[in-house]
């Protein structure tokens, strides 16, 4: 009773924070400098009176405070409007583009924090030893490389010079325009993840590193470890049975968080490698100012982070 009752507490106050961030994210969108206009009429000449009824169509002759009721009702009716660009409404865009997403984003958390975490609890294990002096560098340096230019980097190596794997989208193109999903394609399309995927994971590598080695290095200094050791139990018992479990809640809500941020960092890694997710839809669609397509994405992402944290409370309060 009490996990429902905090639950229901956790979703109810989510609900004004959602609301919070659409706003926040309508005003910012709809100040930043751009016309959608230009894009939409392009370096066609067109008439005044033209570009007047394409704002009223748009709704873009209305004030600011007047757009901001109406898209709110329309969200509170599950619509998220229409695309300027694509002319189909926001949530069949992104329905049709998060699949790759998902699969990027999966892929490279789920290598990185396996990596990350056997790194890690080899790091703390051997504590001062040249190892977890090494394992500190790589978490450093991991840290510290910037998502755009590890991409191509990578590019450069193993696609131009190499020539070992496909540097651009998802598919080759003898398999556009296919309707069914083959095994041959799902070889490819994880032949085409490879340089994504390690991008992305590589930067998310050294987080995993630094917080299981530091919440096991602390862990293992408690005083229960050392009766553990006492009474004649093994260092890798003691390690996995007591010190790793005692701290899988705060690795799991790490997990939790960098699910959550992590499409900043696909954003980028998308538009390198022309990946046709989520994230290249939001540079796409900030460049074209289609704001309904940029508000939608905020408001997935808004509600996405707030599940995953809510996913992650509840399981550590069962943990």
């Amino acid at each position: 009773m009490g996990l429902a009752r905090y639950f229901v507490k956790r979703i109810l106050f989510s609900i004004p924070l959602i609301l919070i961030i659409i706003t926040i994210n309508f005003i910012l969108v709809h100040i930043a400098p751009g016309d959608p206009l230009s894009y939409i009429v392009g370096t066609e000449y067109v008439s005044p009176e033209y570009l007047q009824k394409l704002r009223s169509e748009y709704g873009l002759d209305k004030p600011l405070w007047e757009r901001y009721f109406i898209y709110i009702s329309k969200v509170l009716q599950l619509d998220l409007g229409i695309s300027y660009r694509f002319r189909v409404p926001v949530i069949n865009i992104i329905l049709e583009r998060l699949p790759a997403t998902l699969l990027l984003m999966l892929v490279s958390i789920g290598w990185s924090s396996a990596v990350g975490v056997l790194i890690g609890v080899r790091a703390a294990k051997s504590y001062g030893r040249a190892s977890d002096k090494l394992a500190s560098t790589l978490a450093s340096i991991s840290v510290s490389i910037p998502t755009f230019w590890l991409g191509i980097i990578l590019i450069i190596v193993f696609g131009v010079m190499l020539r070992l794997t496909p540097t651009q989208g998802m598919l080759s193109p003898n398999f556009m325009g296919a309707r069914q999903l083959t095994p041959e394609m799902m070889i490819d399309i994880l032949w085409h993840l490879i340089l994504p995927t390690l991008t992305l994971g590589t930067v998310y590598l050294g987080t995993y590193i630094r917080s299981v080695r530091s919440l096991l290095i602390d862990e293992l200094g408690k005083e229960y470890i050392f009766f553990a050791h006492a009474k004649g139990l093994g260092s890798s018992y003691i390690l996995w049975r007591y010190a790793f479990r005692a701290v899988s809640p705060s690795i799991i809500a790490l997990l939790g968080l960098n699910l959550g941020t992590m499409l900043a960092g696909a954003t980028l890694t998308e538009t390198v490698f022309a990946w046709p997710g989520m994230g290249r839809l939001i540079y796409e669609s900030a460049i074209a100012r289609d704001y309904p397509v940029i508000l939608g994405i905020f408001i997935f992402i808004a509600i996405s982070v707030v599940l995953t944290n809510l996913i992650v409370d509840i399981i550590n309060a069962i943990l």
